[in-house]
């Protein structure tokens, strides 16, 4: 499973606009990281995944995009937690 993870970061960060990449499990640990992504923040995106959730129970789960100046943090569980960094345009 691990070179698999690895196969599937290398691939997000193919793209050009992506800064940094996070996959991490239900319990918040991180599975893997990649450019500006901290592994320490695996936890909170889990939660901000799973508080988002909660706002409507009976539809899929959200997509999250946090802006801040110059990048976005998109987030979306499916089944494991990733986070995708990206330059704002």
């Amino acid at each position: 499973m691990e070179n698999k993870v690895e196969e599937i970061l290398d691939k997000v960060m193919q793209n050009s606009s992506n800064i940094g990449c996070l996959l991490a499990n239900n319990q918040g640990l991180c599975i893997g990281s990649r450019g500006l992504a901290s592994e320490k923040s695996a936890g909170l995106i889990v939660a901000i995944s799973e508080q988002a959730a909660k706002l409507d129970p009976n539809s899929n789960a959200p997509v999250i995009s946090l802006e801040l100046d110059d990048k976005v943090c998109i987030i979306h569980k499916n089944g494991i937690t990733g986070a995708v960094y990206k330059k704002k345009d």
